[in-house]
């Protein structure tokens, strides 16, 4: 008798395999996407102390703090001005940044801050708001963070 040498896997293999492979997915899946928005948070954060900073400086520079983004943001043409300061990257001063949406207004003697996630529990869990005092304060459901909302710690 000639015996048979065996080559490959039975599909009782390949089906215990594709099981461990799909488990392995399913625990993995949600452990990224909570990665991914802690990290999109974390840069919604420091993209509002650079908006904060660039508000100090934009003072110093011009004696008023700027009333939108675009006037932090880069020069198109020309040098920098109140109108362009170069103080910000230009995604910022478009208002979008790592999966946040930002908006900036002016006020007397102040300015406010908002970021809210372009996707609520996708890109983010948190809206944020701070104004010229520096306090960073978040909302933990999808409505705009305010000066009441609780201080971030």
């Amino acid at each position: 008798m000639q015996e048979h040498k065996r080559s490959g896997f039975t599909l009782m293999e390949l089906l215990v395999v594709i099981t461990v492979i799909l488990i392995l997915v399913t625990t993995a899946v949600p452990f990224y996407k909570k990665q991914v928005m802690l990290a999109h948070e974390t840069a919604a954060l420091r993209s509002i102390q650079t908006v904060q900073v660039s508000e100090a400086q934009y003072m110093a520079d011009f004696g008023e703090f700027a009333s939108n983004l675009k006037q932090l943001g880069p020069v198109q043409t020309g040098s920098a001005g109140p109108e362009a300061a170069d103080l910000i990257p230009q995604n910022l001063a478009e208002g979008r940044d790592h999966g946040y949406e930002f908006a900036l207004a002016g006020r007397t003697l102040g300015y406010r801050i908002n970021a809210e996630p372009e996707g609520f529990n996708s890109s983010g869990r948190y809206t944020y708001y701070s104004d010229e005092s520096l306090a960073i304060r978040r909302n933990s459901t999808p409505d705009p963070a305010t000066a009441a909302s609780p201080l971030l710690k």
